[in-house]
């Protein structure tokens, strides 16, 4: 498989906030965020190789019970995760998925979690992405299969007042539970969290949608491995 990174730490957004958990980072993606905070999986992924059994092994001997494989987008590699989750998931293992939905994988997984894109991240400074990642960021049906087939929370990462009103329409569309959509805000620095968190809290209320601080920057900053 092709991933970045397998390390031990809290879950930092969502649903499962602050439960001890192995992440395990795949490689690769099929979307070019413009704020994406992961580039070394996306815009430069990086080119490391492990087997399922590797991977397996290299999970598992951190004797924790919640695993999220998260990327990237693991769902492009379908045949080793579907082997992957079924390993883990013999072990007794809860698993998330992180995944940006635009790909159905009926991956045998305790929860999904799904982040599809907003407008807010077409990378309009390449023209090529802009038009791929345009196309490709909102599939309603692959959402819609997660809800109706598993326990799923629906992320959307948030930049301005805007991106709101694009929630509510796809919410309405597909549709998804208010109480299953988190609003995240966007950024990596403190500061810029802090601005945005103030007035989604307020959306969060006036809504009934869930609000998630991103707890691994406040803990630990924008690091690898956290």
């Amino acid at each position: 498989m092709k991933y970045s990174e397998i390390f031990f730490t809290l879950q930092g957004e969502g649903q499962f906030l602050g439960i001890p958990s192995v992440f395990f980072r795949t490689s690769t993606c099929n979307l070019r965020c413009s704020w994406c905070d992961t580039t070394y999986t996306s815009w430069r992924p990086e080119d490391k190789q492990i087997s399922v059994s590797e991977a397996f092994n290299e999970i598992t001997k951190f004797g924790v019970k919640h695993v999220v494989i998260t990327g990237g987008e693991p769902c492009l590699q379908k045949t080793d995760l579907m082997t992957l989750c079924e390993m883990l998931s013999s072990k007794g293992h809860h698993i998330t998925i992180e995944t940006n939905a635009t790909i159905f994988i009926p991956v045998q997984a305790n929860f999904i979690s799904m982040s599809p894109k907003l407008s807010n991240s077409i990378p309009f400074d390449d023209k090529l992405w802009e038009e791929i990642h345009d196309k490709e960021r909102l599939k309603p049906e692959v959402i819609r299969l997660y809800l109706d087939k598993y326990e799923c929370q629906v992320k959307f990462v948030i930049n301005d007042i805007q991106d709101i009103q694009e929630v509510k329409l796809l919410a309405k569309q597909i549709p998804i539970p208010k109480e299953k959509i988190v609003l995240m805000p966007q950024g990596v620095i403190e500061s810029d969290i802090k601005i945005r968190q103030k007035w989604i809290v307020e959306v969060c209320k006036e809504t009934g949608y869930r609000y998630s601080p991103r707890l691994h920057l406040n803990i630990w900053g924008n690091k690898r491995g956290t």
